[in-house]
């Protein structure tokens, strides 16, 4: 789709596919090592190839996209006839994605608003999709950019975690959270906070954490109209169930996506993740 403004953002925005080629949103992928092998996420790994490598022990690490592949992203729009482009990134606190964008934009033959959203999976996704829903509606760079910076404000996103390990091992949670939660056996909740993954609660069970999060996904909700997704890695009755459930609590539900998390936030997660990201229309 050619319009004045172009949208931009990375893989782990987890948008579906049919929604991006709605409205003409363009994902860079990140990058998924295993064993030594550099793959990008979404075209040469798949969720569930990366769950059985994180299940057999295989090293996993995974890398933001060079400022090439930003460039490249940014000439195709204006080639496209875009006269602008705003680009919407997952937390610069834990990827470096937003740094590399924010080089590429420097060189881009059409004005660039790189926008760090402090946010990771739908949580992006959400704001990607409130930037282009005003582009298509004929809104300015400026409004775009306002768009995704209000939804960003309202969203919240949580989620569980079987073990802290993984985020750990990737320095996306400090070793004394991960130490504490091994010590004394206890399930996970996390939320985003400021754009950093933090500790939110302690729970003794895997069921009772998911109870838990149910509740705190309604008691966030309210009544108010809201956009929620459903995110989980190889727990896909977890997450259907946990869907259910909100589609019968959540009075002001508007949207609903249920989807598997891609390789990049699943090797910082580990198989068993579940989480609810909430969204204020």
């Amino acid at each position: 789709m050619s319009r004045h403004v172009a949208v931009v953002t990375d893989s782990t925005a987890y948008l579906p596919q049919q929604t991006m080629e709605q409205h003409g949103i363009t994902a860079v992928p990140l990058t998924v090592v295993l064993d030594d092998e550099a793959l990008e996420e979404g075209t040469e790994i798949s969720a569930r190839s990366l769950a059985q490598a994180l299940q057999k022990r295989r090293p996993v690490t995974t890398s933001r996209p060079g400022p090439e592949r930003f460039a490249a992203a940014y000439r195709a729009a204006a080639e496209s006839g875009a006269e602008s482009i705003v680009s919407l990134h997952l937390s610069a606190e834990i990827s470096g994605t937003y740094d590399a964008a924010v080089l590429a934009a420097a060189d881009a033959p059409v004005p660039v608003r790189v926008v760090d959203t402090g946010m990771v999976a739908m949580a992006l996704g959400f704001c990607a999709l409130a930037a282009a829903e005003t582009a298509d509606a004929g809104g300015t760079l400026d409004e775009a950019v306002a768009a995704a910076e209000k939804r960003a404000q309202g969203t919240v996103a949580f989620f569980y975690v079987d073990t802290l390990d993984y985020l750990r091992r990737g320095g996306r949670i400090g070793a004394a959270q991960a130490l504490l939660g091994s010590a004394l056996a206890v399930k996970p909740l996390l939320q985003l906070d400021e754009g950093r993954i933090e500790l939110r609660e302690k729970v003794r069970t895997a069921s009772k954490a998911i109870a838990r999060l149910e509740e705190i996904a309604v008691e966030r909700a309210g009544a108010a109209p809201v956009d929620i997704a459903v995110h989980h890695l190889a727990a896909p009755d977890r997450a259907t169930l946990l869907a259910d459930r909100l589609c019968e609590r959540v009075p002001g539900l508007q949207e609903l996506h249920v989807s598997e998390v891609g390789a990049v936030i699943g090797a910082h997660t580990g198989p068993g993740l579940l989480g609810v990201v909430v969204a204020p229309r």
